[in-house]
Parts: C-alpha cells; structure tokens; sequence
C-alpha cells in the first residue's frame, strides 16, 4: 500500500515527540510504502527507512524559489513570483466569487458556502495557479468587507473594520497556501492508496484535495486539538475582538470540513475526541488510538521497586506558565511544613524559544524566597531543598535516571493535552500525583492521585498522602506500570494502524491507473486451459490467447 504521510514542521526534518511517533510509525510498518509530503519542513532530512521517500516538501516562509534536491525531494516556494502572477478578467471573477462564497460562509456561519468557496479556490488554483496573489489583492479585500457587511453576518464579523480585513486576508493567504502546491497530480498524492494526516487544519488540507480530485480516503491523528491550541495561543493577544471572531470562525470552519471528509479520526486521547465531537465529527468515525511510546528504555527502573529516594518528590517538563511550577512551589512549602526532610527535583526540558528563560528565572526567585538554603550545622554549606537541574546536564543524564531518582512523580499543569511525561513515570513504576487536566484522567486510570488544577493546598495533601504511605507507593507504581504496558507502547499503536490502513482500503473505491495490473479482474479457472471459462488465457503474460 502507498501511503501518502502529511506532515507540518516535523518529520523529517524536526525532532521531538511528533518526529518520533512519525519514525516509528514508517519503519514499523514496513510492508507499506510511505511518501512524505511536509509543510514547513526546512533543513537536512533525518536519514529514512528503504520504504520511506521525501517526494515534496514546502518551506511557507521561503521568499523565493528554492532548488530541488536529488531525484526524491522537490521543495516549493512562495514568494514574489507566485504573487506576481496576475489573473485575467474571467479568472478575476471566478476567484471572486470563490472567495466570497468561503468568507461569506465564515461570517454567516454556514459551512455549506465555506466547503464551496474552499473547493473553487482549490480547483482555480490547480487549474490556473497565481491565487497567493490573488489573496492579497483589493479583490479580496473588497470581498471580505461585503462578506461582513451582509445581513446575517455575526455581530463580530460586522464589527470589523479596514485593519482587520487586511490582518485576515494576510492570515487565509498563509492558511490556504496548501491549496496551491503542485501536489495534486497523478505521480504525486493522485498515485497515493491513502493520505495520513498527522493533525487537521492546514496539515490536513492536501488530503482533503486529494480526497476530492482523486477519490483517495484521507486519515487523520490528532494527538492535540488544533483548533484548542489556537484558542490558547498568545501569538494573537493584541488583535482586535473582530479579528479574533474572524480567525476562530476560519480554522472551525476547516476542522470542521476536514472532519467531515475524513474517513476516519484516530485521536490520541478522550480530550481531543472530545473537541473533534465539538467541531462537528461523526462519532462513527472516531477511534481513539493512543501514542505510542518506547518502553524498552524504562525497563531498567520499572523493575526496580527500592529505587528512588523515599522523600524526593520529582517534576519534569517544559517551564512555562501552563505548568503552573508556582502552585507547585506553595504546595512544596506546605509539604516541608508537615514534612521537613522532603525534596523537590524540577528538571527542565531544554527549549530553545527566545524568551522561555523568563519564567524559570521567575521559578528560581521565588523557590529561593519560600526556602532559604539550609545547612546541617554550624560548619555546613546551606543547600535549597528544590533544585532546578536541565535534562541532559549532570545531575540529570536521562529522564531514566531523573524518575529513578524520587519516589513520587508531579504534574500540577493547568493546561495540558497527553502529558508524555506521565506515561514515561508510569513505565517507572512511579506513583503520580497530577491535576485533573486534559488527558490525564484517561491516563492515569485509577493507579495515581488526581487533584483540581490551582490548588495548592490539595496537591500538597496529595503528596503527603504517598511520602508517608510506602506500600501504597509501590501498589499504585506497580498498577501504573502494568497500565502503561498494555495501553502506550509502540507495538499497541502500530498494530492499531496496521488494521486501520487494510480496514479504510478495503472500504475505499478501486482505482486503476493506466499500466496497472487489476487484482482479480479474472478467476483463478480463467488460467487453466480447457473448458473452464470461455475464453483460455495466455499463461505467461495473462492476456487473452488469439
């Protein structure tokens, strides 16, 4: 089977947790061919398995074209000379049309004029390309303000004014980029048996073109919800009210047609299923399909019940304020109040974002206020019970030797969607102490402590509860463990996608191309000579003999 794997900014050009499921998906499945087609993706490929090829590749912020690499990776470019590609007054009118029909659709909410405005811009863009420029000329312009002008408009939609039609029409030109790649043709996603999707919105748009000019069945995962994750963004925080309606009413209305069309969503979790039942999913076509995750590592520790420092309390993540480190750090006092032998670890995932230093240095001020460093006696050196140590640095090598090292792993984020970190605790046989966000109920199923988000007071008695408990500690660990085992390791996810692949192919319409073979276009008696079939056919080349 021939894949046709979508990806944005990740596989393979970047790491992280997206990259390595995508890796383990590709080499796991061997007996499929995957073709990679990544948005965003810029730099050196990570070296790929013999059924895995690069076939296109898009960087969205190139400012002009960019040289092809090798036979396998062309790369597209948008820039100046995509813009400057001017329509003539028939193709003016039908991208006007098209792109009233898409905003007119956002504005009244209809999704019905959104889908078909979307599909003529699709099928213009394919036919006659230029539609960059034509997304950021007048005509779009003009088209959007009579969209919001129009009765029946929302109330946000119509409170937009000259500024924010210009901020939207810059946001959809990047949005709607997918529409024209040079990608939907007969060697490239048209030679497809199926696209995989690895998340909806603009990563998904290629399979729903394929979808529509090809027929090919599209599968998406989701291991976050995108349309969440624009909700919570900050990148918008100084955009007008009207803007922001605009812009949310855009990527619903495309997770919505998205998953629509898709013949089948695999969320990561119940949180995210939850969101795609929101946008409009069809629960009939929603399978939940865990993360995979490489337990092997973890073996080590998981079976050792006696490791671990019986009062060190353990976080590990990326320092930023959804991890809520300063209710933490409230709880932790309370916890030293009743218990003063106690210890706090918070290792931190290297980020390498401009700005992500604040917080943390905001974390360090204030863990050195509530816990002035202690010594032993007189003649010692004063040491803070909470440590702040880097994934990677000496005092924490691995995140094997980071759970090894305490007796309770901590999460007291109130933002989160599958917290990864805590499968990796439960593979350790930790006992966890997390609040009760995104995903993490799914997660921890009864082998850990839940607590409400914002409540110090709760994580601290949660805590407590596990240092003073031994046997209880090891009970829920060992639980944890087996949980893990059986519902987030690697193998439990590929042979979730082996069946769903030969499962979506078997309900998907044949499709012949020109030179290919047709299975089964003849009985097996039709090769045997004689009077079994009405005609005899030529063994060798299984062509009718004259």
């Amino acid at each position: 089977m021939r894949i046709g794997l979508l990806t944005e900014g990740g596989y393979p050009y970047a790491t992280g947790e997206s990259g390595r499921w995508c890796e383990r998906l590709v080499r796991g499945l061997g007996q499929h061919q995957f073709d990679l087609y990544s948005l965003g993706g810029s730099g050196t490929p990570t070296p790929l398995p013999p059924n895995t090829r690069v076939v296109r590749t898009v960087d969205l912020g190139a400012s002009d074209a960019a040289p092809a690499h090798g036979n396998l990776l062309e790369r597209t470019a948008f820039g100046p000379r995509a813009a400057r590609r001017a329509y003539g007054r028939r193709d003016r009118h039908r991208f006007t049309e098209a792109f009233h029909r898409l905003t007119a659709g956002l504005c009244a909410e209809d999704h019905d004029a959104f889908a078909t405005g979307l599909y003529a811009l699709a099928e213009l863009a394919r036919e006659r390309g230029g539609l960059p420029g034509a997304l950021r000329s007048d005509d779009a312009v003009r088209a959007l303000e009579a969209a919001c002008r129009a009765a029946g408009a929302s109330r946000g939609a119509a409170a937009a004014g000259l500024p924010d039609h210009l901020a939207f029409v810059e946001h959809v030109e990047r949005a709607l980029r997918p529409l024209s790649l040079d990608w939907y043709e007969e060697e490239a996603l048209g030679a497809a048996d199926l696209c995989h999707a690895t998340a909806g919105g603009t990563t998904a748009l290629p399979g729903l073109l394929a979808k529509r000019f090809f027929g090919t069945p599209l599968l998406v995962t989701e291991y976050g919800a995108p349309l969440r994750s624009h909700y919570l963004s900050t990148a918008g925080a100084d955009r007008s009210a009207p803007l922001r309606a605009l812009l949310a009413a855009l990527h619903g209305r495309l997770a919505a047609e998205v998953y629509g069309q898709a013949a089948l969503l695999t969320p990561g979790n119940a949180h995210t299923r939850r969101w795609q039942e929101k946008c409009g999913a069809d629960r009939a076509r929603i399978r939940t399909v865990h993360p995979g995750m490489a337990a092997d590592r973890f073996a080590e520790v998981g079976e050792d019940e006696e490791s671990g420092d019986p009062a060190t309390l353990v976080w590990v993540g990326r320092v930023e304020p959804a991890k809520d480190l300063i209710a933490l750090l409230h709880a932790f006092a309370e916890i030293r109040s009743r218990q003063p032998d106690a210890r706090l670890r918070i290792v931190a995932v290297p980020v390498r974002e401009p700005g992500a230093g604040a917080y943390l240095t905001h974390c360090r001020g204030l863990a050195a206020q509530l816990f002035p460093d202690e010594a032993a006696g007189a003649h010692a050196v004063g040491e803070n019970p909470v440590t702040f140590e880097e994934l990677g640095g000496p005092e924490a090598p691995t995140l094997e030797d980071t759970y090894a090292s305490g007796a309770v792993v901590v999460l007291s984020s109130v933002v989160e969607g599958f917290p990864a970190t805590l499968v990796e605790a439960m593979f350790c046989a930790r006992a966890t102490v997390s609040t009760d966000v995104g995903a993490v109920v799914e997660i921890i199923g009864g082998t850990g402590l839940v607590v409400p988000p914002r409540n110090p007071r709760a994580l601290a008695d949660a805590c407590l509860a596990l240092l003073r408990d031994p046997e209880r500690r090891y009970r829920l660990g060992a639980a944890a463990r087996a949980r893990a085992l059986e519902l987030f390791t690697v193998e439990q996810n590929l042979a979730a996608f082996r069946g769903i692949y030969l499962e979506l192919l078997s309900h998907a319409p044949v499709r012949h191309r020109p030179g290919d073979g047709v299975p089964f276009a003849h009985p097996a008696e039709a090769h045997v000579r004689g009077s079994w079939a009405n005609q005899t056919v030529n063994a060798g080349t299984g062509a009718p003999d004259a």
